[in-house]
């Protein structure tokens, strides 16, 4: 019998392609009114990788992320996810698609009125048969897994610190054991010990569960310690991909003030430093 994912079934396997890219964006374009955010964007993300999407404040990072999971209907081009095609996907194969990824959003987005056991474990019971009880077991496990203690599944988000709160979400993003994984800012707001922890975390679980990663992040550390590949925004479009430590030889003006600064350098010195 073939073994699928916890949370998918065999007619989620049937109906999303096994191989080949993660994502394929091709021709992308985004406005508002007359404002353009992406012309001609292409990418395309490979299986199993981490990939950091970096760009300056109002590059359309976040918007890019918000048209792959459905938040946006692009203006022009085409985006698909494990084969399928969005503008095409049926309902059912929509279903299909949220339950093969995760989201944690840059503020968390846990509901306040939830615990975090409840917040886990709200996508289980919204997409699966799962009973409240075997819902809130597997939550515990997600939560243990984002390196929380288990204590933290009975309180509420106000009563934990931002990078609990930052686990938290991670958590519920892993609810449904996720192929694809999106993350916004995923470090942002937290003291550098916090953020290292968090880096060595998701390393563990892309290691240990064979994640693909799409990964918002301004912070240097994370480029050099946890992705495979690096996307820069600029110029409304992907002007380069590549792993961080070759893109530090482009010529490109945003990627050499961004890479070649002073915390740039020191990013990379950390970075060597813990290679091996």
């Amino acid at each position: 019998m073939k073994e699928t994912r916890p949370g998918r079934n065999a007619t989620d396997e049937e109906l999303l392609e096994q191989e080949g890219p993660a994502i394929i964006i091709e021709g992308l374009c985004t406005r508002f009114g007359d404002h353009v955010v992406h012309e001609n964007l292409d990418l395309t993300v490979r299986r199993g990788e981490v990939l950091g999407i970096v760009g300056g404040s109002g590059s359309g990072k976040s918007v890019l992320l918000n048209s792959i999971i459905g938040l946006r209907e692009p203006d022009a081009g085409s985006i698909t996810v494990f084969g399928q095609q969005l503008e095409r996907a049926s309902r059912r194969r929509w279903s299909a698609l949220e339950r093969s990824w995760g989201v944690l959003f840059q503020g968390g987005a846990l509901f306040s009125n939830l615990t975090i056991r409840e917040n886990v474990a709200a996508p289980m019971l919204e997409h699966t048969r799962l009973s409240r009880q075997d819902a809130h077991e597997l939550a515990d496990l997600k939560i243990a897994m984002a390196g929380l203690r288990p204590e933290a599944g009975s309180l509420k988000p106000s009563e934990l610190s931002g990078g609990m709160r930052k686990r938290a979400g991670l958590a519920r993003a892993l609810a449904l054991d996720p192929e694809l994984v999106f993350l916004d800012e995923p470090t942002a707001g937290l003291d550098p010990i916090g953020a290292a922890a968090f880096d060595e975390l998701l390393k563990d679980l892309c290691d240990s569960l064979d994640l693909t990663v799409f990964m918002i992040t301004h912070d240097l550390d994370s480029l050099y310690k946890v992705t495979d590949r690096v996307a820069v925004i600029a110029d409304k479009t992907v002007v380069a991909v590549a792993p961080v430590r070759e893109l530090e030889h482009s010529e490109h003006p945003w990627i050499q003030e961004y890479l070649l600064g002073e915390r740039g350098r020191a990013a990379r010195g950390r970075g060597r430093g813990s290679e091996g």
